[in-house]
């Protein structure tokens, strides 16, 4: 039995408070430990991914806070070392990777197509358990001697020099690859076989799309990164001589194994983000986006181009002059559609009725930051000026323009629209604003006065440095306690939602996706029945919207 439901109409949604049977009925602890309901299984993955964000978050202030002064500080070189290698590998692996798809990817998308599950309910539990299983090879190193090689596991010095816990974190990372690609395996299938009566392809929110791009890049790339890790733990038990010289190996096949999968992984993190200000921009302007169809086709564009630009993080390495001509040419390629989705982003809220609550505010703060990361990514890639800022603190401000500013802000504006639909609660919009306020103010100042310090030629990942980067270092430090001043606001608003935030309304926002069509929060199987679509997810020029 069907229930037409379009985009369009949202009275067909329980009233608020009447979807919370998923999250009362059978509450104990083992009840979500084996569950196979992709809400919860989104809700363990969000309080697991966001866990590490505020771990990695804890190294990051640390980091910095021994960065105020030229020499010792706080902690000594070697406790420097193993604390930029977890603060990179807990934000890569833990966070950054699997928090949009893991958390509200499963969360959203099974509802978003109008089903009741993903593809395979229990491949997702399994999913689920994988990650926290590598989480834990991963963190065990702070207990087993710390890890000091960087996030990037180095060889030769990964194989054959440190003495630290290289075994257990790159074994860790090695299972956390399963769990991703399960996840993209049941997003593709889902989005195949499991959409709504009337959902065709253009019909689909951007969110889907972006999603669906994710998930081809983490079945292809991700066996490429297992693969490597798997030599380097070999090459380290074994001594079987595949990255090391001194075996007749080469240490630079390692990198380019390990950026053929990390690059791509770049994508990984930053499409769904891509997905979420297309759905943030839309709702919040009341606009249809503008070019639907070339910003779903710029997701895969994306997806298939990143394959073949990982050289340009090798540029210094000694590879073939005419290789790095042809990375170099690539990596301006792969902006192009990223370009296409900035202009029609900024297309679709030209004369759009825009409602300035806190997910556009961090939708509009993603549209500069991401900006400012993607377009200092064009100095990188020319030859001539990589070989000046290669290994710089140039390298590392536009990394995290693109990671955090990009992805992460992507990710928090999310969490803050879908927070009414997966809680039930609404939070206070004014300590929201406030708190995006104090993040790109925060996250400014820490990080653009690293582009200054690069270009002058502050190395990265040093421990101590000149006296004359000092006043650039303590201004960027000041900015991270900014930075985290803005996070801890956001815990305390958000929790404070949960236990006494007004009760959400089906659809707070207006928005016309079928997520919206459902109560907040959404019963077990999502609809009372199976929804029929039959208007596009961004129609809000209709005379019924």
């Amino acid at each position: 039995m069907s229930q037409t439901v379009t985009t369009l109409d949202v009275n067909t949604a329980p009233a608020a408070g009447h979807g919370t049977d998923y999250i009362r009925a059978k509450s104990g602890i083992m009840s979500w430990l084996t569950t196979v309901d992709h809400k919860r299984i989104g809700l363990m993955y969000l309080a697991s991914t966001f866990t590490a964000f505020l771990m990695g978050g804890l190294f990051a202030l640390l980091l910095r806070l021994e960065l105020l002064t030229p020499k010792t500080t706080i902690m000594s070189a070697n406790m420097y070392n193993q604390m930029f290698t977890l603060h990179g590998a807990v934000m890569t692996f833990l966070f950054i990777i699997p928090s949009i798809p893991g958390a509200l990817g499963n969360f959203l998308l099974p509802i978003m197509i109008g089903a009741k599950d993903v593809a395979f309910p229990k491949l997702n539990l399994l999913s689920l358990y994988l990650y926290w299983i590598g989480a834990l090879f991963t963190l065990s190193s702070l207990i087993t001697g710390g890890i000091d090689t960087g996030w990037t596991f180095y060889v030769p010095y990964s194989s054959t020099t440190t003495t630290t816990s290289v075994l257990s974190v790159t074994f860790g990372v090695f299972i956390l690859g399963f769990s991703s690609i399960l996840t993209g395996l049941n997003f593709i299938v889902s989005i195949h076989k499991l959409r709504a009566p009337g959902m065709g392809w253009y019909k689909m929110p951007l969110m889907l799309w972006s999603l669906y791009a994710t998930s081809v890049v983490q079945i292809l790339a991700t066996p490429v990164l297992g693969i490597t890790l798997l030599l380097l733990i070999a090459e380290r038990a074994f001594g079987i001589g595949i990255f090391d010289p001194a075996l007749g190996g080469d240490p630079v096949l390692y990198q380019h194994f390990f950026w053929f999968y990390s690059h791509p992984a770049v994508y990984i993190m930053i499409l769904p983000g891509m997905g979420i200000i297309s759905e943030l921009i839309a709702v919040h302007s009341r606009r249809h986006v503008f070019g639907y169809k070339a910003v779903a086709f710029s997701s895969i564009a994306i997806a298939l181009v990143g394959f073949l630009v990982w050289g340009h993080h090798m540029f210094t390495s000694g590879q073939s002059e005419y290789a790095a001509i042809i990375f170099s040419f690539l990596t301006f390629i792969v902006a192009i559609p990223s370009g296409v989705k900035v202009f029609n982003w900024l297309a679709t809220l030209w004369r759009g009725s825009i409602a300035f609550k806190t997910p556009m505010l961090y939708a509009l703060s993603f549209l500069i930051l991401f900006s400012i990361g993607g377009l200092t990514g064009i100095f990188l890639g020319m030859l001539s000026v990589d070989l000046h800022l290669h290994d710089t603190y140039f390298v590392v401000a536009h990394f995290h323009y693109v990671m955090v500013g990009g992805t992460v802000i992507a990710f928090l504006g999310g969490l803050h629209h879908w927070w009414p639909k997966m809680t039930g609660k609404m939070y206070s919009e004014k300590l929201g604003a406030i708190s995006c306020a104090l993040v790109f103010i925060g996250f400014n100042v820490t990080f653009f006065s690293q582009f200054v310090l690069g270009s002058r030629g502050m190395p990265r990942r040093y421990y101590n440095y000149l006296d004359q980067f000092q006043p650039l270092h303590a201004f960027s430090t000041v900015g991270s306690w900014i930075l985290g001043a803005g996070f801890l606001l956001m815990i305390i608003y958000l929790v404070q939602s949960l236990r006494s935030g007004a009760p959400a309304p089906a659809n707070p926002w207006g928005g016309l996706s079928l997520e919206w069509t459902t109560a907040s929060p959404p019963i077990t199987e999502n609809f009372v029945r199976t929804p029929v679509v039959t208007k596009g997810a961004y129609d809000f020029n209709t005379e019924n919207a």
